[in-house]
């Protein structure tokens, strides 16, 4: 008894299903009318019906393989311009980054020599202010002596003065008496005229030291005016080297954060990079030699301070430019090229670099400073070039047409090194570029948008 039911209502829903096949099938049939496609052979004939919903579904299949094909065109088509866009964005940028710190350094010397010439020119107004003040407390002591000696010689005149009065009242009291010997009237005569001798003399000499001290008091006088004008000069050099300091402080500001920020990005230490550039590259002398200090046990002044701060800010900023020339943060290609396949896995295996396809026999450069320790044929990879490069990063370059270099020979970023080509396991021509840091490989692209950022 189910058994009778369950067919029942198996019949019923196949019954309604064909119902609802044909309501749309007719509904269709008015767009779609059915067809019949007749395949015959020598023995028999078939025909294939296609019903109005067939033809709905080969339809709308159809129209998505032709949207999606016009969808794929386009997305290659934008990804070939962006492609060129970035390429030329980044060889711009790189460029202004090239004229920037040409500009820096150029900057960099005439403002250490400025500011080198302005302490000279202050180190000698001070020493002439010295030197005017030791001057002007040697003519201070020696107008305290002259009026010590004025005030001497006005009592001994005062005192001369009393006893020629004296003598010329003797003298006259003599010349008056009658009853005087004339040996007494000579004698009273010679005092009184070794009296007037010595005035006058006294006179005499007092005039004179007046006049060398109004001369010492004029010199005194304009020798306050040189030192006040020493004074105003040396706060102008003050100033102006606040403005030059500040400057070049900011300047160096500017210029020394992208670089961390970009050695950052990269993944890379700057306070080790800067080490061990430094062991390096540890020469010193010239513009860029730190101002001296004092023997003497004493402080050095704010400005040879921040001087010597500027001056080790350039020397930072000229390591950074060192290790951004040793690390591998330029593109390998110059041409137009376009990004084929990213670092990762596919399928299951690490894909350890980037592809990048351009023509056959497109230029290659090294994208840093180092040496070539394999140019040759490897294992999958075809003509192989391997570049060892400071801070224990290796470059390598696959799949070329040709290679120029050889190994143990040492290259500059820029240089070409080969050219692209097919060789070794790959499907097309193309470049295969890698980065290895310690041995393990890293994405190229980690270096690469890096320096994008930053410049």
């Amino acid at each position: 008894m189910g058994g009778k039911v369950w067919n029942k209502g198996k019949l019923r829903a196949s019954v309604l299903t064909n119902k609802i096949t044909q309501t749309i099938n007719a509904v269709l049939g008015k767009k779609f009318p059915e067809r019949r496609v007749f395949l015959r052979s020598d023995t028999e004939t078939k025909f294939l019906r296609l019903t109005p919903s067939t033809q709905l579904l080969g339809w709308i299949g159809s129209i998505a393989i032709f949207s999606w094909a016009i969808i794929a065109t386009a997305i290659l088509l934008m990804d070939n311009i962006g492609s060129g866009n970035v390429r030329e964005q980044v060889k711009r940028e790189q460029i202004a980054y090239e004229t920037r710190l040409n500009s820096l350094s150029v900057e960099r010397d005439i403002r250490a020599k400025e500011a080198e010439m302005a302490h000279n020119r202050f180190s000698i107004a001070l020493a002439q202010v010295s030197e005017m003040q030791s001057a002007l407390l040697t003519s201070e002591d020696r107008r305290a002596e002259l009026e010590k000696g004025i005030d001497v010689i006005q009592s001994t005149l005062r005192r001369t003065m009393l006893e020629r009065d004296k003598s010329r009242a003797k003298n006259t009291e003599l010349s008056l008496s009658l009853n005087g010997t004339p040996s007494e009237v000579q004698t009273a005569k010679a005092q009184a005229d070794d009296a007037i001798a010595t005035v006058d003399f006294l006179t005499a000499a007092l005039d004179s030291t007046a006049s060398e001290r109004d001369q010492i008091a004029l010199d005194a006088v304009e020798t306050f005016d040189y030192a006040r004008e020493l004074e105003f000069q040396a706060q102008l050099t003050a100033e102006r080297n606040d403005r030059i300091f500040t400057q070049l402080e900011d300047a160096m500001t500017i210029s020394v954060k992208p670089l961390d920020k970009m050695f950052r990005a990269a993944g890379l230490s700057s306070k080790s990079l800067i080490e061990k550039v430094r062991r390096t590259h540890s020469g010193q002398g010239g513009p860029l030699a730190p101002l001296s200090f004092s023997t003497m046990g004493t402080k050095p002044d704010a400005d040879t301070m921040r001087a010597n701060r500027i001056l080790n800010d350039l020397d930072r900023l000229n390591l950074y430019r060192i290790a951004a020339q040793k690390a591998p943060f330029a593109l390998p290609l110059k041409g137009a090229f376009r990004f084929t396949s990213p670092f990762g896995y596919r399928w299951g295996r690490l894909h350890a670099g980037t592809d990048f396809a351009a023509a056959h026999g497109t230029p290659i450069y090294s994208t840093a400073d180092g040496v070539v320790y394999s140019a040759g044929w490897g294992n999958g990879y075809g003509k192989l070039v391997k570049i060892q490069h400071a801070f224990g990063i290796e470059t390598r370059y696959a799949h070329m047409s040709k290679i120029l270099v050889k190994a143990g020979q040492r290259v500059s970023r820029g240089q070409q090194i080969g050219a692209m080509g097919n060789t070794g396991r790959s499907t097309g021509t193309h470049l295969h570029y890698e980065v290895r840091v310690g041995g393990k490989p890293v994405n190229p692209m980690t270096y690469i948008k890096a320096a994008r950022d930053v410049f």
